[in-house]
């Protein structure tokens, strides 16, 4: 019988980088001139949601389909909402 590999779970720590989207997000949604009541109202979200993704002290992870959504209303490319400051 051959070995069996061992499985071991790894843990992230992403607070940093979901804290960095927030920030990113709330960047370009006010360069835009929304305010978050109207992303939430274009996304279909609360906007206590979008204010709950944008707060440095909540992480709120979100969907590949929330980001995409909110890169389209916002009209920047997913990848500057992903750039990450060190």
């Amino acid at each position: 019988m051959p070995p069996t590999k061992e499985k071991t779970s790894a843990t992230f720590n992403n607070r940093r980088k979901f804290i960095e989207l927030g920030y990113n997000i709330a960047y370009y949604r006010k360069h835009a001139g929304l305010t978050q009541e109207q992303l939430a109202e274009e996304l279909g979200i609360s906007r206590q949601h979008i204010g709950a993704i944008e707060a440095p002290n909540i992480i709120r992870p979100i969907s590949l389909e929330l980001l995409f959504n909110i890169s389209t209303v916002l009209d920047v490319e997913p990848a500057k909402l992903l750039t990450f400051r060190d």
